[in-house]
């Protein structure tokens, strides 16, 4: 049973927060539905959320019980309520909106005062019915003076087209916390680090490699990006030009569909590149971030290379 706006609705069996309030008619907000948008936040002012519900959630939140409502089948009575939207987001404005290939989107958003952010975090952005869809941050903290995202513009995508159509310079837009685990961290600046990414799955890698470069790091750093073919890569020259100045770094753009490839291109999915080319993932620090189904096989097959799990970090990107 859980209490919502005063009143009472039974759960069916291993039912969630979240489907037991749509199948109620009640259409709180939400997105991916698989704990990944963090769109469905909610708050227990009575009962206690399952741990489940707040992975990847901050500390912060955990402590005021907040949970994904999504992932979320309570094992006791809990009264539920949406926060207070104005806690967790913040207005700015758009700085620069360019196009980085036929169906990527860059976008710069200024960045609000006492916004805190680490390399690799995603944040959701919400259109101007208040539907949010959580994108990864491609920019660096201290570095960068603006938030940059890259936007996959998805066929009627309620978010994404919407900033391809109707978002200009100097809007104003909505977004929400930056959240998420996947970040570098400087605890040992000698270990070797693989970056794996499809599509926009790039973004918060470069964000990443670029705060390892910043800090020194020592170890070998492998980006391996991955797309169908060649006319969807993107920020070829960038990394590239990373590459020429640190030895340390070295870029892999792959290639998995069938077309005439230049030397610079490898053939092959990024993830098996990347097992052939590496072999031993055994002390390596590992990024998998894009298409949820490669996520997930790399995630075990990287394992069973053997990397240490807690060495291994997944960030799925889903489609609402």
């Amino acid at each position: 049973m859980i209490k919502y706006e005063g009143r009472n609705y039974s759960l069916d069996q291993n039912e969630t927060v979240l489907d037991c309030l749509l199948r109620h008619g009640i259409a709180p907000p939400y997105s991916c539905k698989s704990g990944l948008c963090h769109t469905c936040l909610m708050r227990a002012t009575q009962g206690t959320p399952t741990s489940d519900s707040q992975k990847g959630l901050k500390q912060s939140q955990i402590s005021q019980n907040y949970f994904l409502g999504c992932a979320c089948v309570p094992n006791e009575f809990m009264d539920i309520t949406l926060p207070n939207s104005e806690a967790f987001r913040s207005i700015t404005t758009v700085l620069n909106i360019a196009q980085l290939n036929d169906s990527v989107l860059r976008l710069r958003l200024k960045k609000p005062d006492n916004f805190n952010y680490f390399a690799g975090q995603y944040v959701t952005i919400y259109n101007n019915n208040g539907i949010g869809r959580s994108y990864s941050l491609a920019s660096v903290p201290g570095t960068d003076d603006f938030l940059e995202f890259h936007i996959q513009v998805i066929p009627n995508g309620t978010v994404s087209n919407w900033i391809k159509q109707a978002v200009s310079v100097d809007d104003s837009i909505t977004i929400g916390e930056a959240i998420g685990s996947g970040i570098y961290t400087n605890d040992n600046l000698k270990q070797s680090i693989a970056l794996i990414g499809t599509g926009t799955g790039l973004a918060p890698l470069y964000g990443i490699l670029r705060t390892a470069l910043l800090k020194q790091h020592k170890g070998d750093i492998r980006l391996y990006h991955g797309s169908r073919s060649s006319a969807n890569l993107y920020l070829q020259d960038a990394l590239q030009q990373l590459a020429n100045e640190h030895s340390a770094f070295t870029y892999i753009p792959c290639i998995s569909g069938a077309e005439p490839l230049p030397e610079a291109l490898t053939a092959g999915r990024a993830n098996d590149v990347a097992l052939k080319d590496i072999v031993n993932f055994k002390k390596w620090r590992v990024y998998l971030c894009g298409n949820a189904d490669m996520v997930k096989a790399s995630k075990r097959s990287i394992f069973l290379a053997g990397a240490s799990m807690q060495d291994i970090s997944a960030d799925p990107f889903a489609h609402a």
